[in-house]
């Protein structure tokens, strides 16, 4: 998966903004190529856990639709931690046609996705 340049931008002031809390959203796009970051409301206020709000994964998947794009892969921000997925994350992880973008505050700004399949990561790529 390529995540175009100004979505990566766009994803790192929306982790900066929401810290301490984690954010997230899904990645838009068509032929592997990420070229839309859509927000939604992390409804936990946490900083060691999120949880999408119904409403805006319905109006993103609505919005995917209305612009033919897919949903390649769903992110969420680490602010403390590195960029790989938690016991938590591979638990949650249960779509195995996208991937799991963590985009990790931690030590440098860092930015992996990985396949998730079956609680265990089967494919890892770094994007910055």
């Amino acid at each position: 998966m390529r995540i175009n340049q100004n979505v990566i931008d766009e994803m790192i002031a929306q982790a900066q903004k929401d810290a301490p809390n984690e954010t997230c959203g899904y990645l838009l796009g068509a032929d592997d190529v990420v070229t839309e970051n859509y927000w939604m409301e992390n409804i936990d206020h946490s900083s060691e856990h999120f949880s999408f709000a119904p409403k805006d994964q319905f109006a993103a998947l609505k919005y995917a639709r209305s612009k033919g794009l897919r949903i390649l892969a769903n992110w969420h921000s680490h602010p403390a931690s590195p960029s790989r997925p938690s016991q938590e994350d591979l638990r949650l992880a249960n779509d195995p046609t996208i991937r799991y973008a963590i985009l990790s505050l931690h030590e440098g700004i860092h930015l992996n996705s990985f396949k998730i399949l079956n609680g265990e990561v089967i494919n890892k790529e770094q994007h910055l």
